[in-house]
């Protein structure tokens, strides 16, 4: 004991890396809202949870574009598309932890339960999320999923109330994630269950050791891990919200990996022989919200004139340093209902006052500008961002207060919808073009609160829902081309930019990719000698 005290000692005062060298340190800009991920929709979360810590049904390869097996090893669908058959893997173990010991492997009670307690609100658990479930709620399970029956110990069947094209993809977003139900239940009989969301249990590569608010999320590898165990033994999450001091801790080796870089980081990495950046055109779309419930901003006019009066390249030179594409819609333009032909808002003060007059507000008015205060890939600048909106707002008698929120309670407050103009991302999960157009403006989620704009309108409510019951793709995009008309005719969001998402990497660092949409796999990520 002596000898390795001692061996201990020496080696704690050499560098990080080498102190610790196999544990994978990523530098990431926030801290998770918690880790009960069907209560939360920001993407941080996500990925702390869902991402290294959960499995779901089926997962989308961003590289093939395919849904591909994962707790679920085969599935079929019915020829009316309302009955979805899943045959689950037997193998699948949950994470054993000193405050849970599993006694049995995955089966489909777990999957009854992950979606039961999102889905019935006589659910034991259904009451237990104080915010609800709002990607359930914004994709419109509850109505969708009529029951979900078991038809074996691995075997599921969902039946559903009218077909959906889009339910598949939907089932590999991270809110779909697996539960252990024998967990619950314990949690449950001791009267804790807010526990689930302090001390999860999942199916994934890692395994949760501790979580301190602002500065660290660690993690240790799952040696049981279905999919094989991952190639580091620990995982920590180093949360850093100054992208500049992300930087600088990576090239002093306290992080191997540094997410959401500024322009001018990604730059400077190219210099530094012991550094390296890796990206791919991201598939998400920054936007300021505009909360079409306030006055006057509830007047088409007036929106259109936010959007006209904005300098969009400008913007973008000075924000994103042209490392992003200017933003016309919802959509990424990979998207394949991409509605190129329509001509967006082009900078024009003087139309913008014009219609501010028509509107009856000659002279203007006051609103407010929401932003948060440290960067992301969506908002690399937070200040400057909103200080150049302000600012062009002003030259046309708009007089807007910015104000700076903490990002969890910004969250909260817009999803209560108190924001008059928001600064925002969204990331699509899976690749379909309705996973920005439910959540972000169907009536639904006005509810969850994912609706930014706050704005429900029939016509559109309607083309967005005919939309996933098409079955033929080109039905599909004609249906969602006339979508995003309605969607830039009323003016619903500033569109900003399509960004390229990047990552900073220590040259040790191998197999690490950039998910176009976000998420984090860290499963075969591993550090060469």
């Amino acid at each position: 004991m002596r000898l390795v005290t001692q061996t201990f000692l020496l080696t704690s005062l050499l560098s990080p890396l080498l102190a610790q060298a196999a544990t994978l340190s990523v530098c990431t800009e926030a801290s998770p809202d918690g880790f009960d991920v069907v209560q939360y929709n920001s993407l941080t979360t996500t990925n702390a949870s869902a991402d290294v810590l959960m499995n779901r049904l089926v997962e989308f390869d961003a590289g093939s574009g395919q849904l591909l097996p994962s707790l679920a090893q085969s599935w079929d669908v019915s020829e009316d598309g309302l009955s979805y058959s899943f045959v689950l893997r037997e193998d699948v173990a949950f994470h054993e932890t000193d405050y849970f010991s599993p006694s049995r492997p995955l089966t489909a009670d777990d999957v009854l339960f992950s979606f039961q307690r999102m889905l019935e609100p006589t659910h034991p658990w259904h009451k237990v999320a104080p915010s609800g479930y709002p990607h359930a709620q914004s994709m419109q399970l509850p109505s969708l999923i009529t029951r979900i029956d078991k038809l074996g110990e691995h075997a599921v069947r969902f039946t559903l109330s009218r077909p959906d094209a889009t339910f598949l993809a939907t089932l590999s977003m991270g809110f779909a994630s697996i539960y252990s139900a024998e967990y619950a239940d314990q949690l449950l009989a001791a009267g804790t269950p807010e526990r689930l969301n302090s001390q999860p249990i999942g199916s994934g590569p890692f395994v949760f050791k501790r979580f301190q608010k602002d500065a660290v999320v660690r993690y240790d590898a799952n040696p049981e891990y279905f999919a094989g165990t991952p190639a580091v033994d620990r995982l920590v999450f180093a949360i850093t919200p100054d992208a500049n001091v992300r930087l600088q801790k990576l090239r002093r080796g306290e992080c191997h990996i540094a997410l959401s870089p500024k322009p001018q980081d990604v730059r400077a990495s190219t210099a530094d022989a012991e550094l390296k950046n890796v990206h791919t055109a991201a598939f998400m779309t920054a936007f300021v919200g505009i909360n079409s419930q306030h006055a006057p901003l509830d007047k088409a006019a007036v929106r259109q004139a936010i959007n006209l009066a904005f300098d969009k390249a400008s913007y973008l030179q000075a924000v994103f340093e042209n490392s992003a594409e200017a933003a016309n819609g919802p959509y990424p333009p990979n998207t394949w209902s991409y509605a190129a032909e329509l001509p967006g808002y082009a900078h024009d003060p003087a139309k913008a006052r014009a219609l501010l007059a028509e509107a009856g507000l000659p002279d203007g008015f006051k609103t407010s500008i929401w932003t948060r205060p440290s960067g992301s890939l969506l908002n690399p600048n937070p200040s400057l961002g909103a200080q150049l909106l302000q600012a062009d707002l002003g030259k046309v008698g708009i007089q807007a207060e910015i104000r700076v929120i903490e990002w969890g309670e910004l969250i909260r407050r817009a999803k209560a919808g108190e924001h008059d103009l928001l600064f925002m991302g969204w990331a699509g999960d899976n690749g379909d073009p309705d996973n920005f157009l439910t959540p972000q403006f169907a009536c639904a989620s006005l509810e969850s609160g994912l609706n930014f704009a706050r704005y429900c309108d029939p016509q559109l409510d309607q083309l967005i829902a005919a939309g996933k019951t098409a079955g033929d793709q080109a039905q599909r995009s004609h249906l969602y081309k006339e979508a995003q008309r309605i969607i830039q005719q009323q003016a619903l969001w500033l569109p900003l930019a399509h960004p390229t998402a990047y990552a900073l990497l220590r040259k040790e660092v191998e197999g690490y990719q950039v998910s176009p949409f976000g998420r984090q796999d860290f499963a075969k990520v591993r550090l060469a000698p």
